[in-house]
């Protein structure tokens, strides 16, 4: 297990990212020892190690996912038949993330916490 020093080097991307969307009662936390971010109480996005988060991630669209971008999604034994999916992180650029945390969190969110925060219409 790397440094928590290294990881929180590593978390402060996945943090500026959750900060510049904005998403309402975001906290940073730790869960299974790396850093994370919760909404509610509930975990959402955590660092496995410093080059893969784990973000929660309903089967359908994390099926989906790994299909089309197998070089930055994926899954190990351990996460098959949970609602998770791996991230590479040296592998995805920061537009995307934001999007993925973004539903990582509308997975989590209070339903009042997600009213505050309308869908987002496609471009």
């Amino acid at each position: 297990m790397p440094a928590t020093e290294e990881l929180d080097q590593v978390f402060v991307r996945i943090e500026r990212i959750a900060e510049q969307r904005a998403l309402p009662g975001v906290e940073r936390s730790t869960s299974y020892g790396t850093p994370a971010l919760k909404v509610g109480g509930a975990t959402f996005a955590r660092l496995r190690d410093e080059s893969t988060l784990v973000l929660l991630c309903p089967e359908e669209p994390k099926a989906l996912l790994m299909e089309i971008s197998p070089e930055i999604y994926f899954e190990t034994d351990h996460y098959v038949g949970w609602p998770a999916v791996l991230v590479r992180l040296d592998r995805i650029g920061d537009e995307e993330l934001s999007l993925r945390i973004e539903d990582a969190w509308r997975s989590k969110a209070p339903e009042k916490l997600a009213a505050q925060r309308p869908l987002t219409p496609p471009r």
